[in-house]
């Protein structure tokens, strides 16, 4: 393959830390690369994305991809709609970032640190459930923006405290601002959250062969197929925030060999008869070939435990 490929982002911090990643891999194969920024309808508007609907921060990059006008797209794999894209195939997904949530607050302090009425930005309706569900008496409000103007609100004293991907603050370089790396006990990460999905045109088998061999990791792939498999039942099932994290963990066969198997957890919110906002939580186990299964059969689990969309403001 001679030509440049042509790898298309959006035009983030983050996302060109990603995307720069993901090229020098594939200079590695001896490959030449161009960065290429698009613009997406996420980063033009500063509504709640609960608002402006999943989808909006790569929906430019596919149309760019299915056009012709890129080879490949680099996405953080949780802002990729469940649904498959008709002439599209994510043939990469590399190892993941640590996929935990992150807390930044005021005087260096941890989530059980701060006192009642402590206000914290989150723009997902993930966090801001299993926030309130922690019972510490938190108030939770809704902001957007890049990492910088988010953290910026700490700063500044606007806030006491946001919550990001830790993920997002490893690649921008500024793990050293975290106050607290938030336990799944206490806060399961959105599906896929960490990984990256690097999609191209289903019909060009030789960048789909380049990627697979350069950015693929199995695990990681097996892991986020669950926990989206997870999202994409309960999406068909309820509109609940939900969070999964799918380990690759090592199990005893029966005829006593090491094998490989997925630990998933779920959880998702749900509305008492009081109008209190709950956490169901459902966990499994089960080989890496079943990942999609897997992930259905637990959201049919949560479903059953009375997963729901909470009413009322941010939810």
């Amino acid at each position: 393959m001679t030509k440049t490929i042509r790898i298309g982002t959006r035009g983030s911090g983050l996302a060109l830390a990603q995307t720069s990643a993901i090229a020098e891999r594939i200079e590695r194969s001896g490959q030449q690369v161009e960065i290429v920024t698009i613009s997406t309808p996420g980063d033009r508007s500063s509504a709640p994305i609960a608002e402006i609907g999943v989808g909006v921060f790569t929906s430019a990059l596919r149309e760019a991809l299915a056009s012709g006008e890129i080879d490949v797209a680099v996405h953080s794999y949780k802002d990729l709609p469940t649904t498959p894209e008709p002439g599209l195939v994510i043939a990469g997904v590399p190892e993941r970032e640590d996929p935990r949530d992150a807390l930044i607050a005021r005087d260096g302090l941890a989530l059980g640190e701060l006192p009642p009425g402590s206000v914290i930005g989150t723009g997902s309706p993930r966090r801001a459930a299993q926030l309130r569900a922690l019972g510490l008496g938190l108030e939770v409000v809704g902001i957007r923006g890049n990492i910088d103007t988010r953290m910026r609100k700490v700063f500044d004293g606007e806030l006491d405290g946001v919550v990001l991907a830790r993920a997002g603050l490893a690649r921008v370089g500024r793990l050293d601002e975290i106050t607290e790396t938030i336990d799944p006990i206490q806060m399961l990460p959105a599906p896929a959250q960490g990984a990256l999905a690097v999609e191209c045109r289903a019909d060009d088998v030789d960048i789909e062969h380049l990627l697979a061999s350069t950015v693929d990791d199995k695990a990681t792939r097996a892991a986020v197929t669950a926990e989206r498999a997870v999202l994409a039942r309960l999406e068909a099932g309820c509109s609940a925030p939900v969070g999964a994290l799918a380990d690759v963990v090592e199990d005893l066969a029966d005829d006593g060999s090491v094998v490989e198997r997925l630990s998933l957890r779920g959880v998702a919110a749900t509305e008492t008869s009081s109008g209190a906002v709950d956490m169901v939580r459902a966990s499994a186990t089960g080989e890496l070939a079943d990942a999609e299964s897997l992930g259905r059969d637990l959201a049919v689990e949560l479903l059953d435990l009375g997963a729901s969309a909470p009413s009322g403001p941010g939810a």
